[in-house]
């Protein structure tokens, strides 16, 4: 049986690796020249391979279809991968904080080692500088792949294209027109996992915030909330809780990465602290030093690059003294610090985002096997699905466990052609 696979990156290098054998010959189909090339980039350039969760916790972190990925989250576990990693690939792993699982080394270029190691190990092939240009299929049945002009027959074919972020990176999103040649309806991608522009940012660029809530409001409702480290860019908002909420909120964006007129999002400086807690907090500061500047006293209360940008929503003169502030404005200053608004624009482009959501629509397909439910032998596995999910090893684990669904898949075919013909 001959396979061919549609990228070397980690869905198509997994794959590529569980599937091969004595009985099924693979061949990738790289259009870069090297492997992995997205790899080497994710987690900062040591891959965040996992997270070492239960399935419930895995799936509770796939923001897009987590019901598709239930059958396929059970059948290869965060915990398989781990062993899988560990014990087949010989990757030495450490978890770290949340779960995140790393190489010892730090080296993201150690995962993609060991995953070409253990693909060529069985017999595959890697093509190189080889763009697929087409898929052939007749009669709601896969042929092969074309490169050019050239043509190469395949019983079954995985398409592990990846998503359109990080285009320098090979994912320009061809997975998508093979996919609707085929037939097949593509959500129309987005970035996801992305910082956003935002207005009234002048002057906050560098400035890093800890112990926040972020919270974004579209169409006058918040769709999207989180906790933890945000940082001001020069156009907008990013960090974990910026990128969270990024991907909870892409369904609201239009194609552009525009947001609807009127969204934006509110930053509470001091969570911690309900209404009449800041409010005895705020009385004690002032008491501290009565006759300091508003100014200056916001320096004990957040960073100083925000005591403007606070006072102003609050409607207080930052030259105004502590002793002169009366209860209306204390109010209206407590309220500004839980609610600090920034108009949101948009996302950043699909260059800076980490994940694609978007792309093949998952009911286009066996969520058993990752097979195409109008073309037999076609597969779809990883980031050109329509599944994505947060930060914290859990796309990775979504492009492994597709990918392993639609190995086992290709296998159990192969078996019965071996025994029946």
């Amino acid at each position: 049986m001959k396979v061919a696979v549609i990228g070397a990156g980690a869905a198509g290098l997994f794959c590529a690796g569980r599937l091969a054998s004595e009985d099924i010959g693979v061949e990738i189909f790289e259009r870069n020249e090297k492997p992995g090339k997205k790899i080497y980039i994710t987690g900062k350039g040591r891959c965040n391979l996992t997270n070492d969760c239960s399935v419930n916790d895995y799936l509770s972190h796939v923001v897009t279809n987590p019901k598709f990925m239930y059958s396929a989250a059970y059948s290869f576990t965060p915990s398989d991968t781990v062993t899988y990693f560990s014990e087949e690939l010989g990757l030495k792993l450490k978890t770290e904080r949340g779960g995140r699982v790393f190489p010892v080394s730090d080296k993201a270029s150690d995962v993609t080692k060991v995953l070409v190691r253990k693909a060529e190990s069985e017999g595959t092939s890697i093509r190189y500088g080889s763009r697929v240009t087409a898929v052939k299929t007749e009669n709601g049945r896969v042929c092969g792949v074309f490169e050019g002009e050239k043509f190469f027959p395949a019983d079954a074919v995985v398409v592990a294209t990846g998503g359109f972020t990080y285009p320098s990176t090979g994912s320009t999103g061809d997975g998508y027109g093979f996919a609707s040649a085929a037939g097949l309806r593509v959500v129309p991608p987005k970035a996801s996992l992305v910082g956003l522009a935002a207005k009234n940012v002048a002057g906050l660029q560098g400035v890093s915030l800890k112990n926040v809530s972020l919270s974004l409001y579209v169409n006058g409702k918040v769709r999207a909330s989180a906790f933890g480290e945000m940082l001001f860019t020069h156009t907008g908002i990013s960090g974990p809780v910026t990128l969270e909420c990024s991907s909870r909120t892409a369904a609201y964006r239009d194609g552009s990465g525009a947001f609807p007129t009127g969204s934006y999002a509110s930053v509470d400086l001091k969570p911690a602290l309900n209404a009449d807690e800041l409010d005895a907090r705020l009385r004690r500061e002032f008491a501290q030093t009565p006759l300091a500047e508003i100014k200056t006293v916001m320096r004990r209360l957040a960073p100083a690059a925000l005591a403007a940008p606070v006072l102003a929503e609050a409607g207080i003169s930052p030259t105004v003294k502590a002793c002169d502030i009366r209860k209306e404005s204390r109010v209206a200053l407590a309220a500004a610090i839980k609610d600090l608004r920034f108009p949101l624009v948009g996302a950043e482009g699909r260059e800076q985002a980490i994940i694609t959501s978007g792309g093949v629509d998952v009911g286009e397909l066996d969520p058993k096997t990752m097979e195409s439910r109008k073309v037999k032998g076609l597969y779809f596995v990883g980031e050109v699905i329509d599944v994505d999910a947060l930060t914290g090893g859990f796309n990775l684990q979504t492009a492994f466990a597709t990918a392993d669904c639609a190995a086992r898949a290709i296998k159990a075919k192969s078996a019965l052609i071996a025994n029946f013909g």
